[in-house]
């Protein structure tokens, strides 16, 4: 199984489409308005995967992986075609093939104990999910996730997205993702976390002002039980989204590493 290199997906040719509707026998057909979407492809009759080439090398090497696993799963042999695009590349995506392409793909990048390994030695800071993404050649998005998940301390993270068009004086941000690692739902349990942002939030400034990076944020949350928990945030802004990692006040985690990140 290998990449496609002569078929970009950023810049498809009609013949290429014509082909794959011959050869699946028009299953591509509902898809043809949003192929310009797509992101990766895999064709099992030729055992080849197709990718946006000019795509960043992190999010290519995902997108790979991802459709490497459709490919050697050998639960999902029946499927023949699988086109895949933002929704589905997904770690929120609920069809169980592309849940289980991208649990493959995340286990793949993040070689399971060596991330752990890696993520012990560096300290409680958004900086070191960000390290871990340079480390692993993943996405900033992928290595925050698995980085909060796979933390013993407590901690958590939101991404946050534009809100189009926002109205004078209401919300313009919204919750993308909220996760938490497990010792913080143990403790604290879920958090009180409305849809939208507006400036009653400090992240919400520091979005509306378009900061990059800091680690010097304050905040009260309140949990579904409501009690009030004094946390602390990290903030980082990659053009896309934003990432507000939080943790409790007190949370503390001892580290000799000191990250120094680049061109950021």
């Amino acid at each position: 199984m290998k990449i496609d290199q002569g078929n970009d997906l950023s810049k498809i040719e009609e013949s290429f489409i014509d082909n794959l509707k011959y050869r699946t026998k028009g299953q591509i057909q509902n898809l043809l308005s949003g192929l310009s979407k797509i992101k990766g492809i895999f064709f099992r009759e030729d055992n080849l995967i197709y990718v946006d080439l000019k795509d960043k090398t992190n999010r290519k090497n995902f997108v790979a992986l991802h459709e490497l696993g459709h490919g050697i799963l050998p639960w999902q042999n029946e499927l023949s075609l699988a086109l895949d695009n933002k929704s589905s590349l997904s770690m929120d995506v609920e069809e169980q093939f592309e849940l289980e392409a991208n649990l493959f793909a995340s286990a793949t990048l993040f070689q399971h104990e060596r991330f752990n390994r890696e993520l012990e030695k560096l300290p409680l800071s958004i900086k070191s999910g960000m390290a871990l993404a340079k480390k692993f050649g993943s996405s900033n998005h992928a290595a925050l996730r698995n980085y909060v998940l796979k933390s013993r301390n407590r901690c958590g993270m939101i991404v946050l997205d534009k809100i189009p068009e926002p109205k004078w004086n209401k919300p313009f941000c919204s919750l993308r993702n909220l996760f938490y690692s497990n010792s913080f739902l143990q403790d604290i349990g879920e958090l009180s976390i409305p849809e939208a942002f507006g400036y009653k939030w400090g992240f919400a400034q520091d979005f509306k002002h378009k900061r990059r990076l800091h680690e010097a944020g304050e905040i009260e949350f309140t949990n579904i039980v409501g009690d009030t928990i004094n946390c602390k945030y990290h903030y980082f802004f990659n053009y896309y989204n934003a990432f507000v990692f939080f943790f409790p006040a007190d949370e503390k985690k001892k580290s000799k590493t000191k990250i120094i990140l680049k061109n950021v």
